[in-house]
């Protein structure tokens, strides 16, 4: 699995976690030894994240100079979404230092979501990962086995800020996802086998872990819920491979065996921006004025049929058997909620798309508008005959939902290969800038 490491390197390592087994693991060579990510969290970092490009002043610390901005929590709209309407508000970045969590988890944020991209960004963007990468590289490890343990640290840190989350609501909430390597996208054998290595390795109780849903790793998802372990299923662009996913979580329960299913559970990370900026260039390539008033629209109709299936597929006897045994609905979460467009409002892909049992996890700029003027209200099956309308509107064009879909899947895929690679060689030039100065 060369994602991660030769599989010919095996190493046992030790479990700390009381919940899990006290014998030996094996994992791959780039996993060993993370149980010593114990040291404390770099008190600075240079690492700044894109402020919003409206005047008004930052409502968050950030991955930037220590200190942070001094102000005191207050209550917020994201403490409303979750109380009044029953969506969890997540925030889509981490970086280092980790402790910069801890205002949005005051403000209300009730989980993270990382991703190879987020974290190309945090590391070759930042010094708080120096000191750290240096004794990897002098204690002999490759560029991409060091990467996983800079990873790994950042992860096992953020589950412990948001533990108390995760406990009050009874494994409902509290999430930090890490994504298995955009490598193994089409490998159905590998992802698992990443996903269980890094579900060992992290060994926190309230880590999700990240598998793409893309066709050769839908029976990965099966076969990972089937061991037990917390999924959150990403790269989600159409109904037909959100159905499949749906799909694999129930399959993936039902084969796990366990007689209690309270603590495995999962998201389906529906992408929305995305999918309005591709429809958009489709429809003004059509070009007729049906088609261009359809711009901006697409996106927030098809995540309403999702959630009409997400109703559908959650209810009745197969669902109630589970419920039994203390299965929870595979909630669907929001992607991809910033906004490319700026001709379109800024809380476009949160506001339309509140509802219960949900999740939307958002970056900087959709997390500020939404605190600065969102307004919270149930909005996801509002006006469902609508959604259905512009749903069939975009198909009597010409338009093929299907092969949207996989069009953006393999993007999305090929973005995240990018950037993993990018950081990898990022990595590796700061590797050789410190051999040198070290003759």
């Amino acid at each position: 699995m060369a994602s991660i490491s030769n599989l010919a390197n095996l190493t046992p390592a030790t479990s700390t976690n009381s919940r899990s087994s006290s014998s030996s693991v094996l994992v791959p060579r780039s996993f060993v030894n993370l149980r010593s990510l114990n040291a404390k969290l770099s008190s600075s970092s240079h690492l700044s994240l894109r402020h919003n490009q409206t005047s008004r002043p930052s409502l968050f610390v950030r991955c930037s100079a220590s200190g942070g901005n001094g102000s005191a929590a207050k209550r917020t709209t994201l403490h409303d979404l979750y109380e009044k309407e029953g969506q969890s508000p997540w925030y889509d970045n981490l970086c280092r230092p980790v402790t910069d969590l801890l205002p949005f988890i005051a403000r209300g944020v009730r989980g993270v979501t990382s991703n190879p991209a987020i974290f190309q960004k945090a590391i070759s963007t930042s010094n708080a990962y120096n000191d750290q990468f240096r004794t990897l590289v002098e204690s002999g490890k490759d560029i991409e086995s060091a990467y996983w343990e800079l990873v790994v640290k950042d992860i096992q840190d953020a589950c412990k800020l948001f533990e108390p989350i995760y406990d009050q609501t009874e494994a409902e909430d509290g999430y930090v996802s890490v994504e298995v390597s955009p490598r193994l996208a089409d490998d159905t054998n590998g992802t698992v086998e990443a996903a269980k290595y890094l579900h060992k390795v992290v060994d926190r109780r309230n880590v999700y872990i990240k598998i793409p849903a893309t066709a050769p790793c839908i029976p990965s998802i099966r076969d990972v819920i089937a061991s037990g372990i917390s999924v959150n299923v990403t790269l989600i662009f159409s109904i037909a491979r959100y159905e499949a996913v749906i799909d694999a979580y129930l399959d993936g329960l039902e084969a796990s065996g366990l007689d209690d299913l309270s603590r495995v559970t999962s998201v389906a990370s529906f992408f929305v921006s995305r999918v309005d900026t591709l429809m958009d260039k489709m429809l003004e390539k059509i070009g007729t004025p049906e088609a261009l008033d359809l711009r901006g629209k697409a996106a927030v109709a098809q995540a309403a049929l999702a959630y009409k299936l997400y109703q559908k597929k959650f209810s009745g006897p197969r669902w109630e058997a589970l419920v039994k045994k203390g299965a929870k609905k595979q909630r669907l979460l929001w992607a991809s909620t910033s906004v490319k467009n700026p001709a379109y409002s800024d809380t476009l892909y949160v506001a339309p798309l509140i509802g219960p049992d949900t999740v939307s996890t958002m970056p900087d700029q959709a997390l500020e508008a939404f605190i600065d003027h969102g307004t919270v209200k149930r909005t996801i099956d509002a006006n469902v005959s609508e959604a259905e309308g512009i749903y069939s509107a975009l198909e009597k064009l010409g338009i093929d939902w299907n092969k949207v879909g996989e069009q953006l899947e393999e993007e999305g895929v090929d973005s995240f290969k990018k950037s993993f690679e990018s950081l990898l060689g990022t990595l590796q030039e700061k590797a050789n800038t410190l051999k040198l100065a070290s003759h």
